[in-house]
């Protein structure tokens, strides 16, 4: 018997996976086509900087990402300031024809960690704007309550810094983020290196895991989008099928009697 994960939804849209898969880096178009295939993803990352690069939004890597039917989700990766990534959803809306964002303001050099305020004030704009944002963020509690009063219905905290491979460095905080929101999709984003940080993230009750490098630099990316999906699939069967608590002595699986035991 196969168990699935039970159905939840970004911005109404039913979603039966809870991996999201970034598209850059990858050795070939081709090992793209078979990673999002094997990863069973429904939600694909495009960046806009480098479609428009390309001099158009429909050249051949979104082709590829388009003919494998799952949803676009294009982000703002590489702006500065909360104009400029206003700029670029909007471009976005008109190349892919999607209300779909996944905004990124970044606010450092050398650790790429999301800009707060300037963030906020693209998300407080773009939601005005008619779109529907997805917002890379630190784990934050104040900053992540900010934003979903500005409208954002779906947050996406850090785990780690983008393509650092650390996994999740603050546990408590993703931990706490999940308590103090309930009924918010929380998606874990950047920072994961491995199947089993993706698990653990599922384990602490957020509903996905969007990565990128840790799939895209593996040495075969396509099994590794594999390994991800299994691990995804089951720390959120674990979570919901409630993970024991933890224990600081040793407790006897089997109750043994006081007294001896006697065969007859």
């Amino acid at each position: 018997m196969t168990l699935a994960t039970t159905p939840w939804s970004l911005y109404g849209t039913p979603m039966n996976s809870r991996f999201l898969l970034g598209s850059a880096g990858y050795p070939s178009p081709q090992v793209l086509r078979d990673a999002i295939a094997a990863a069973g993803t429904q939600v694909v990352t495009v960046g806009l900087k480098r479609s428009l690069a390309g001099g158009t939004g429909d050249n051949g890597f979104v082709d590829i990402v388009r003919a494998s039917g799952v949803h676009l989700l294009p982000n703002t990766a590489g702006c500065r300031s909360a104009r400029e990534a206003i700029v670029l959803a909007h471009m976005a809306r008109e190349l892919f024809g999607t209300r779909w964002v996944k905004l990124e303001v970044t606010g450092d050099d050398h650790t790429l960690q999301p800009e707060p305020w300037e963030l906020l004030e693209a998300a407080s704009q773009l939601v005005r704007d008619g779109f529907q944002v997805f917002p890379y963020c630190t784990d934050d509690l104040v900053a992540c309550r900010r934003l979903l009063d500005a409208g954002c219905e779906v947050l996406m905290p850090w785990g780690a810094p983008i393509g650092s491979g650390q996994g999740l460095l603050n546990p408590y905080a993703l931990r706490t983020l999940r308590e103090r929101l309930p009924g918010v999709p929380l998606i874990v984003d950047a920072g994961i290196g491995a199947p089993h940080h993706a698990a653990r993230a599922m384990e602490l009750g957020f509903d996905g895991v969007l990565l990128n490098s840790a799939v895209a630099q593996a040495r075969e990316p396509v099994r590794m989008a594999a390994a991800f999906a299994q691990a995804i699939t089951a720390g959120r069967l674990g979570h919901e099928a409630g993970v024991m608590a933890p224990q600081d002595m040793a407790v006897p699986s089997t109750p043994v009697a006081d007294g001896p035991l006697l065969l007859g």
